[in-house]
């Protein structure tokens, strides 16, 4: 269900573009108006030439648009230009990120099914599978991301899923995606992967195994903290038989013009994702240096624990740099009540630069205990490198550690 309107421009073939060209043109459709920007729906419903063409509709037997809660065109081409870019088959646009994730898990699990996740997941991401999913009869274990023989022991038995964040937030552990994967599907499982950190610009899981990725675009894919939205992407039959169904009835749809946002912001994302790149690295570089910082962590350096991997599975190390200062909590919280340029925000993949305390805000109520077996520490500290110059991020980080 496109509601294409063809071009009168013959056609070029997309799968014979690069992935820049995929960011800007992929899932592109036109009005009979020919703009050159995309147009943006704001419509909640669709009419129809004929009481036939609305019951070939509501039969799925017509490709026509029904209501903007099941499908709207500035979303699909959202989603076509997402899933081009992610080489998937197909993909569904969710409201948040977090209804990306649950949603996906949603359609893969039912009572007494059992799922498998790593324990270094987002805060919200923990509770599903830790305290939501079990709930409703779902068993649910957590492994350490980085430790293949907790992922065989716990793989061991059959499992219906698989989730985890590759890097993950806020620590940037690296998994080994091939083989998990690998695993996860002799267990009988389906793996979900949280690709938002890396973006289809530096990482594209689906290559490397995974089933079903999921994205809160809310972060570099939008990059200006603008709007909410998230993403989730696979095979066209678990998009279309699985997962459409409970977005048409339940409704974490995205709204028209968040996807329009979206879909410009994606024409940009390869540039912005360089630039994060650059930045992040000199950053993680001056924190290393720096007498007050007792560690940094950030895939793009040789010190960290899981360097070779990232690099092997990704063309990038990412924006965000993770540090510890040896004083704990306090001097956490004078360094980031000192900074004047970077903003304190617990968001990330903004334009602008952005520095928070996990253990107080993101990961704050998955309890201390946990915290630890995560390695977030009370002068854990993480920031979300931006676009500003390099100097000055660090000549502000640098007078803000005193």
């Amino acid at each position: 269900m496109d509601g294409s309107i063809p071009s009168k421009k013959a056609a070029a073939d997309p799968s014979t573009w690069r992935p820049q060209t995929r960011a800007v043109r992929g899932g592109q459709v036109r009005s009979n108006f020919d703009e050159t920007s995309e147009a943006l729906f704001l419509t909640s419903g669709y009419a129809y030439s004929s009481a036939e063409e609305a019951e070939a509709t509501f039969k799925g037997e017509s490709t026509h648009f029904q209501y903007s809660r099941f499908g709207n065109p500035t979303v699909s081409m959202f989603e076509n230009r997402l899933a081009a870019l992610e080489g998937a088959e197909a993909c569904r646009a969710t409201s948040t990120g977090m209804s990306a994730v649950f949603f996906s898990l949603l359609a893969l699990l039912k009572a007494g099914d059992r799922v498998v996740a790593a324990r270094q997941l987002f805060g919200s991401c923990h509770y599903i599978v830790a305290e939501l999913l079990p709930k409703y009869g779902v068993e649910s274990e957590l492994v350490d991301a980085g430790d293949l023989a907790q992922w065989e022991k716990a793989l061991s038995k059959p499992t219906q899923a698989v989730l985890f964040e590759s890097p993950s937030n806020p620590m940037l552990d690296i998994v080994d995606v091939k083989a998990v994967c690998d695993l996860a599907h002799k267990a009988g499982a389906r793996v979900v992967l949280d690709n938002a950190f890396a973006t289809p610009i530096l990482q594209r899981p689906l290559e490397f195994g995974a089933d079903i990725v999921v994205h809160s675009a809310t972060k570099y894919i939008d990059g200006q903290g603008r709007t909410l939205g998230g993403a989730v992407l696979g095979d066209r039959a678990f998009i279309v038989d699985k997962l459409q169904p409970i977005i048409r009835n339940t409704g974490p749809s995205l709204s028209p013009f968040n996807a329009w946002v979206l879909v410009k912001g994606l024409e940009t994302l390869g540039l912005r994702v360089e630039r994060h790149c650059a930045n992040a690295a000199r950053v993680a570089d001056a924190l290393a240096a720096h007498p007050a910082i007792g560690r940094v962590l950030y895939p793009g350096r040789k010190d960290h624990p899981q360097h070779a991997l990232a690099m092997k599975q990704m063309s990038g190390a990412g924006g965000v740099v993770t540090f510890d200062l040896k004083a704990g909590k306090w001097a956490a919280f004078e360094t980031l009540n000192r900074l004047k340029l970077v903003d304190i925000s617990n968001n990330l993949g903004d334009a602008k630069s952005l520095v928070t305390h996990p253990a107080t805000t993101t990961h704050m109520r998955i309890g201390a205990e946990e915290r630890a077996k995560l390695g977030i520490g009370d002068g854990t500290v993480r920031i979300s490198v931006g676009l500003e110059d390099a100097d000055d991020i660090i000549a502000d980080l640098v007078q803000a550690l005193g």
